[in-house]
């Protein structure tokens, strides 16, 4: 057995949760015979149907265990059934908070030009990553409703920055940009203008900036930076923004990459157990079918291999979704591809074989 041995939290979700992991795991399993690493999976029923028949969202002691561990892979979490983001604010935001999983990262890559909904734009036009605070902000869930349903109810929800949180999203951005080999530009998108308490990020990213004279620094207002990714998306290397702004940005240049069933986000505190997952959500219309595109959940276990070290295994993963992109092979990222979910799978190991060969 390989010295290299991962303790992997699999977590399937909701809807096309369990189908799209399944595909997941049989890359993972390929790649761990073609580049020598093992893994050991520890499954957590947690989700819709678990709730319904225990009344159990996730035990706090089941924290406890995944800390313990190197990394989670989660399908998807949400159920019509039961109320609108109860699970999420459970599961998800229960992991990212109890975990101190303080960075969503979010690549945007292209992987072939028929997949962009831009026009004129090609794979070395979109490739950039947004490094998302994914512990602050109005995620924090400080406020509630004064007269609830009366004529004169009132809502708050306060946002929430701190100089520490600021800080590490910062730190983090930049010392990945130091390690991509893209155009070594940091942009900060806010809106500090408006939104004064953000003034804690410009003060911050200029101040962290400073220990990186070798990066470019660069500032966009989050609905200016939302305009130029449509317009010139080649612009942009990697970006830094509060949580809010993150969620935001982050599904549109998901779309600029061809859409949800393509994008993947790591949820990530260095050196500690981290969360990795498809954002497409849980698609319950399509449960049991055969017809989710598991793409994304590839290009979690990418992510995740890469975090845990394997870079060689989620470079060859990458390459064998980019061919089978660009070849048309699996013609769109949606569920009107033609192939069945297990079918995806099947092609992604097959290529895999070449990619490792």
């Amino acid at each position: 057995m390989s010295s290299r041995c991962y303790e992997i939290a699999v977590i399937p979700g909701d809807g096309i949760g369990e189908e799209v992991v399944r595909e997941g795991l049989k890359v993972l399993e390929l790649a761990s015979s073609l580049f020598d690493f093992s893994y050991e999976t520890r499954n957590y029923p947690f989700g819709a149907d678990h709730y319904l028949e225990t009344g159990v969202s996730m035990p706090e002691e089941v924290f406890d265990e995944l800390r313990q561990l190197d990394a989670i892979l989660l399908g998807a979490i949400g159920d019509p059934r039961i109320e609108v983001g109860f699970l999420e604010r459970a599961i998800i935001a229960g992991v990212r908070f109890k975990l101190d999983l303080f960075v969503n990262l979010r690549p945007i890559k292209l992987y072939a030009e028929h997949l962009c909904p831009l026009k004129g734009k090609k794979p070395q036009d979109v490739d950039l990553v947004v490094v998302r605070e994914n512990t602050e902000d109005a995620y924090t869930g400080i406020g509630g409703h004064l007269k609830k349903g009366t004529p004169d109810e009132v809502a708050l929800q306060t946002m929430i920055y701190t100089r520490k949180g600021c800080e590490r999203a910062c730190r983090y951005a930049f010392e990945l940009a130091r390690k991509r080999g893209g155009k070594k530009r940091v942009t900060l998108v806010d809106k500090a203008n408006a939104v004064r308490a953000q003034d804690i990020w410009t003060r911050t990213f200029a101040e962290v900036g400073e220990e990186y004279p070798d990066l470019e620094k660069d500032h966009a207002y989050i609905d200016a930076a939302c305009m130029w990714m449509i317009k010139n998306p080649e612009w942009f290397d990697v970006l830094v923004t509060p949580n809010l702004f993150g969620d935001i940005i982050t599904d549109l240049g998901a779309m600029v990459q061809g859409g949800m069933g393509i994008a993947a986000s790591g949820n990530i505190h260095p050196g500690k157990v981290s969360m990795f997952e498809p954002i497409h959500g849980s698609a319950p219309k399509y449960k049991g079918q055969n017809k989710a595109n598991p793409l994304a959940t590839v290009a979690a276990v990418q992510m995740m291999l890469d975090f845990l070290g394997e870079g060689a295994a989620a470079a060859a993963i990458e390459g064998a979704v980019m061919e089978l992109l660009s070849s048309r092979r699996v013609p769109t990222l949606d569920a009107s591809s033609g192939l069945g979910t297990d079918e995806i799978g099947n092609l992604v190991v097959s290529e895999l074989r070449k990619q490792a060969g």
